[in-house]
């Protein structure tokens, strides 16, 4: 039986505009995606203040970034399935619900380990949020008032991403971390009754009722040993019986993981789709961007926050690195002409080749340095990731048939997770390994701290400048610009919109 908000969809009428979204629908996806955005890039800032508070270790709160994004990997396809075999809506909702828990438990959490599981908890109800919502969002609306309506969506996800770091600083010296999350809690719970309320429930009946579960903890078990590995690998040993073992499970996984997909009616990555080699080189490049720019925000939060350096508080931090994201989201929608000009090919490869110059320039950091020092290597990165971001994100939509887009911008989401996940695992490591065997060495601290974050830095060069090749593959030039590409540009430092499908058939 539907119910009045469905019944008050169909009976718009679809004009020449196309039809165009109820205000509750537009209401909760918007602010909801701006929210999860706004915890997502605030979190790397509170870590110093949360681990003095609850003396938990950095070591542990990594798993609060790292963790996060393994779980987001593992269930960002999955849940859009479920929505769209067990309703948007049901599972939209299920995803604030979880999102409301996760706040509250980080909110109380007297240990570190608190904190880590409440972070797992929200990658989950994070992925399931970003995908239903934006699912629901497509389904009520069509034509030019769908491509409004879902760049709105994308500009509050750009928005979210750029502005968390600095509301993360301002709460936590106003209210303690804690503020960060109460709020969080508050304006999810209140997005469930309008949800609800007004928000009418859909499916998709032509989809199989199957959901790939196997691949979706295959996928986990592909990843949690890897980064494990990673992360622990210099201090276990790399040939060390623990490390060998989570390699091993790791392949094991991935085996298993490539069996599954061959078998099952509805995969959760259609291997056939891995053929396609600008696809496949696409999904690196995110998989680049999005690891090199959460890694990053990861070591600046520590370095710029640490008393043996710069010595900020949370919000001085949080208004450092807000430049960085801030050009980031200004600059992508000004290179969607640029690619459609010059092409994405000389687009992408100006922009790693960016990219690297700027970690290079940060990897010679010295404990002299002010903070007027990492401004050009900071707006380098940020200039770079934009003119990758974007590209990239059109190229994985574009490459592939309409039927195929929902599968390949899927791909791309689940590697913008997967890089965030395994590239700060690899500097955080790198970063504190450094920093203990120089002060193991007698090093000063300051010297110490540096010198692990050049380390890192140079980390981040190599992953970039090992991207270079993969321009080749980006052999694409835009078709002519509509709004929503630049919604779409602006959206890709935190996900890839299917803009193939605006305003296809429901």
């Amino acid at each position: 039986m539907r119910d009045d908000a469905e019944r008050e969809v169909s009976a718009r009428a679809d004009t020449g505009a196309g039809l165009r979204p109820g205000w509750g629908v537009m209401t909760v996806a918007c602010v909801s995606t701006l929210v999860v955005n706004a915890n997502t890039s605030a979190v790397s800032i509170l870590l110093p203040s949360i681990g003095v508070d609850l003396q938990a270790s950095m070591d542990v709160l990594q798993w609060a970034v790292t963790g996060y994004m393994l779980v987001g990997a593992a269930v960002i396809v999955t849940s859009g399935a479920m929505g769209d075999v067990f309703g948007r809506r049901r599972m939209f909702v299920a995803g604030l619900v979880l999102f409301v828990v996760s706040c509250v438990l980080i909110a109380l959490a007297q240990a570190g380990w608190m904190v880590v599981v409440g972070r797992l908890i929200q990658g989950a109800a994070g992925a399931t949020i970003l995908a239903c919502g934006l699912s629901l969002l497509s389904v009520a609306s069509s034509g030019p008032a769908q491509m409004r309506a879902v760049s709105l969506w994308g500009a509050g996800a750009a928005a979210g991403a750029a502005a968390g770091p600095v509301i993360g600083g301002v709460l936590n010296e106003a209210t303690g971390w804690q503020g960060l999350f109460w709020i969080d809690a508050a304006i999810a719970a209140a997005c469930i009754p309008l949800a609800l309320l007004t928000v009418a429930e859909s499916r998709d009946p032509n989809r199989p009722r199957t959901i790939d579960f196997a691949g979706t903890v295959l996928i986990a078990g592909v990843l949690v040993p890897f980064v494990f590995a990673m992360t622990e690998g210099s201090s276990w040993g790399w040939l060390s019986v623990p490390t060998l073992a989570c390699l091993i499970l790791t392949v094991v996984a991935a085996v298993g993981f490539v069996a599954v997909e061959r078998r099952v009616s509805s995969p959760l990555v259609d291997l056939r789709l891995l053929r396609n080699k600008q696809l496949v080189a696409s999904t690196w490049v995110i998989f680049v961007g999005a690891g090199a720019i959460a890694a990053l925000s990861f070591i600046l939060s520590l370095y710029f926050q640490d008393p043996d350096t710069l010595g900020f508080s949370s919000l001085l931090a949080g208004l450092a690195v807000l430049p960085l994201a801030a050009v980031v989201i200004i600059l992508a929608p000004l290179v969607a002409p640029l690619a459609h000009h010059f092409g994405a090919r000389s687009v992408v490869l100006a922009g790693f080749v960016i990219l690297t110059a700027g970690f290079f320039l940060l990897a010679a950091v010295d404990p002299s340095w002010e903070y007027g020092r990492f401004v050009l290597p900071l707006l380098c990165i940020a200039a770079g990731l934009s003119l990758t971001n974007g590209p990239a994100s059109s190229i994985a939509t574009s490459c592939v048939t309409r039927e195929q887009v929902g599968q390949a911008s899927g791909i791309s989401n689940m590697a913008r997770y997967v890089g965030g996940a395994v590239m700060t695992a690899v500097v955080a490591g790198i970063y504190s390994n450094v920093i203990t065997a120089r002060l193991m060495e007698g090093a000063p601290r300051a010297d110490a701290l540096a010198a692990g974050f050049s380390r890192g830095c140079i980390a981040l060069a190599i992953f970039s400048a090992s991207t270079i090749v993969f321009a080749v593959f980006a052999a694409h030039r835009p078709k002519r610009l509509q709004t929503i590409d630049y919604a779409a540009a602006a959206a890709a430092t935190s996900h890839t919109l299917p803009v193939a499908e605006v305003g296809s058939a429901r």
